[in-house]
């Protein structure tokens, strides 16, 4: 009878940076841009599509930590540096201490960008729908067509009032500097109302053939996917990003478990970024897990089942996953699970993270 397995724990470090904060931009009375400086050394590490994120960890007394994603404003096709745009949330704890405490000279921890609201392509038309922060990977979509593509963008973007704006003079400028390609509508609820479906679907009607990007509060967002569809755009051409605060740490070390004398373990083959290697997977041990204790430079972002940027693809055998809150029905057919909560069911299994 074999005996029960142990725990090693290791430091999952491939993906932690430290870097340095270069300027704090006032976007709006309670939101504030935050200028990173990449090291030379780490540039191609953070390498990134319009639409990413940076997941970032905050300073904390409780007990494991915490970490918080911000989509980055920036756009690898025009800013050389990395810019997160931050809107303070009421009651906020990681907001509220990026507001009051980042300053130039301060060093943020951070994860190398992940994601996957990102555009297929910078050359076609682009319907962009957010409201409030939500504007923040939009406008780095938005700046990357207008820089780096051919396409041409709608922008609906809801806030408050005129003061709640974030970017409005930046809008206001592309608006200007291309004027037949980026279209700005506002709504602004003092004066229009809260977002309806219906409200919305007469600003979008004109757009079923556009592809459209959604960000923002989530009943905004529900309304906003309703008028979506109305309009005749079809559910698999609107990507929708959600923000949710993240219950663990990312940042935390990783825990293996060692089989004990005796234990079966799976064999898995693993295809990454060109590369094969093949591991004994102990059945208790998630993939990400494995991976990273073993020097693997596996992405990942959240480690809790919710962003899907550990997503791969089972090319043969069988996984389960403890947790799924972001991969639907068709990316299962697919053959898609999360890294960071699948565990082996077969003996033998094949992983691919190359798409």
């Amino acid at each position: 009878m074999a005996g029960e397995s142990t725990a090693v724990a290791t430091a999952p470090i491939s993906h932690a940076h430290e870097l340095e904060v270069v300027e704090v931009v006032a976007e709006t009375p309670d939101a504030v841009s935050v200028v990173l400086d990449v090291p030379e050394q780490a540039v191609s590490k953070f390498r990134y599509q319009p639409g990413q994120f940076l997941t970032v960890a905050v300073p904390t007394d409780r007990e494991g930590g915490a970490a918080r994603s911000y989509s980055l404003s920036s756009s690898p096709h025009f800013e050389n540096d990395l810019i997160i745009t931050v809107k303070r949330t009421p009651g906020g704890y990681a907001s509220n201490w990026i507001c009051d405490n980042v300053r130039p000279g301060t060093t943020l921890t951070v994860l190398t960008p992940s994601g996957h609201f990102t555009p297929a392509s910078l050359d076609g038309d682009i319907l962009l729908v957010g409201a409030g922060s939500g504007i923040t990977p939009l406008m780095s979509i938005a700046k990357s067509v207008m820089i780096g593509g051919s396409g041409t963008v709608y922008l609906l973007y809801a806030n408050r009032d005129r003061r709640s704006t974030i970017f409005g003079r930046e809008l206001a400028a592309m608006t200007t500097e291309f004027p037949t390609r980026f279209t700005v509508e506002h709504w602004f609820e003092s004066e229009r109302g809260l977002p309806t479906a219906d409200g919305l679907a007469k600003s979008l009607e004109l757009f079923s053939a556009y592809d459209a990007y959604l960000c923002g509060p989530a009943p905004f967002m529900a309304a906003a996917r309703e008028a979506l569809l109305s309009v005749g755009i079809p559910d698999g051409h609107i990507a929708i990003e959600k923000y949710r605060s993240l219950q663990g740490n990312p940042f935390a070390d990783v825990v293996v478990h060692t089989p004990a004398d005796g234990e079966r373990t799976a064999a898995l083959t693993v295809q990454m970024e060109g590369r094969t290697a093949e591991l004994d997977w102990p059945r208790e041990t998630k993939l990400l897990d494995l991976l990273l204790s073993q020097g693997y430079d596996a992405p990942y972002s959240c480690r809790e089942g919710e962003c899907s940027s550990c997503a791969c693809t089972v090319r043969s055998g069988e996984v389960r996953m403890l947790k799924n809150d972001t991969l639907v029905d068709d990316d299962l057919r697919a053959g898609l699970t999360l890294a960071c909560q699948a565990v082996p069911v077969s003996d033998e299994v094949t992983i691919h993270f190359d798409q």
